[in-house]
């Protein structure tokens, strides 16, 4: 299983509309990095979801419930989605000033590429980030 972050500014798609539809597919992504990320997922993977730009936190997990296919939004056939489904609220969100501050996420993805939409997290980074939000 691989571990994953998306972010999301709440006011374009929140986690509580996430939480309300119970599944969606993540569109949108125009970037290569992150769609490569996107057709690296696989059924079952688990995924951080950050608000950004309002809030600049991690809410909540997800899990991807269909691997990618063609992004329906575009006819372009180099874009892709994955289907993601909620699976819990973070009882206390994470923010990115406190995973700047934690020593253990120094390299994350969030920190070192901030403005990358989807990227891959190590297992421990994963892990430290739902430690900080329990």
């Amino acid at each position: 299983m691989q571990h994953w972050l998306v972010k999301s500014e709440p006011f374009k798609y929140s986690w509580e509309k996430f939480n309300k539809d119970g599944r969606t597919f993540w569109d949108g992504v125009r970037n290569y990095q992150a769609r490569n990320n996107l057709r690296a997922m696989e059924e079952g993977d688990l995924v951080l979801f950050y608000h950004s730009n309002e809030g600049k936190e991690v809410v909540g997990i997800a899990k991807v419930v269909k691997e990618a296919y063609q992004d329906p939004t575009t006819p372009d056939p180099n874009w892709v989605v994955v289907d993601l489904s909620p699976v819990e609220t973070l009882k206390n969100p994470v923010t990115l000033e406190v995973i700047k501050a934690d020593e253990q996420l120094k390299d994350v993805g969030l920190v070192k590429q901030g403005r990358l939409s989807v990227m891959g997290l190590k297992r421990e980074e994963f892990d430290r980030i739902l430690e900080l939000g329990s």
